[in-house]
């Protein structure tokens, strides 16, 4: 090859790579990029509120489970469960499917189902199954457990979720006790009600000094 074909094989590389740069410069001239205000693709069983200046806040959470499970259903939570019956078995003995037996979970240490081969991200969470452990995860699993095998959307009303809780806690031969609901905050005045101004001009007449028992007496506190 000659000195003059090889100049001419440089030029025409060196024309492309002009070409290339000169249409990427026209491109995004022409072309304004904007960034979008929120996702194009939803993640399902997340939830996110918006915050003032328009951008994503933290995924909501699940009602807190101590006042739901005071009157929560097993016998309902045991039709929930039937969303949960195509990976998971929860009699006792039963084989694992996709999901671990589900069988004395409540309490139970987690990824430790004897035979069941559990995600990396499970394991490496630890801990015991509680139950605000178990409200938040089968609110939003992957948002608990990010990694986890469990590709379950998520229970988003609260007396479902806690229905099955309750059969989940039904079907543990030793479950731990529900824990209380948490009190009020101490030294929070109580609210007072407002004076009530007379209807018409006439005197008040003064108020009797022995005290008026209220119409209905106040209900008792459920205690559980």
């Amino acid at each position: 090859m000659d000195s003059f074909e090889f100049n001419k094989m440089v030029a025409a590389i060196l024309i492309a790579l002009l070409t290339v740069k000169g249409a990427s410069l026209i491109s995004e001239i022409l072309i304004h990029p904007h960034m979008l205000k929120e996702n194009v693709f939803k993640i399902a069983g997340v939830e996110a509120t918006q915050t003032a200046d328009g951008g994503s806040a933290q995924p909501k959470g699940p009602a807190p489970i101590e006042p739901l499970l005071a009157s929560a259903s097993a016998e309902k939570g045991a039709q929930v469960f039937k969303k949960c019956a195509s990976c998971h078995t929860i009699d006792a003995g039963g084989a694992n499917r996709v999901g671990p037996n589900l069988h004395n979970i409540v309490g139970a240490q987690r990824a430790k189902h004897p035979g069941y081969a559990y995600s990396q991200a499970m394991e490496q969470k630890g801990g015991s199954w509680s139950y605000d452990d178990l409200n938040i995860y089968l609110y939003n699993p992957r948002h608990f457990v990010p990694g986890t095998k469990m590709s379950f959307a998520g229970i988003k009303d609260d007396k479902e979720r806690a229905d099955l809780i309750a059969y989940l806690r039904q079907e543990t031969d030793n479950p731990p006790p529900i824990p209380d609901a948490p009190a009020a905050s101490p030294g929070t005045p109580a609210e007072k009600p407002a004076a009530l101004a007379p209807t018409s001009s006439a005197a008040v007449p003064p108020i009797s000094a022995s005290p008026v028992a209220p119409e209905h007496s106040p209900p008792q506190e459920n205690k559980r």
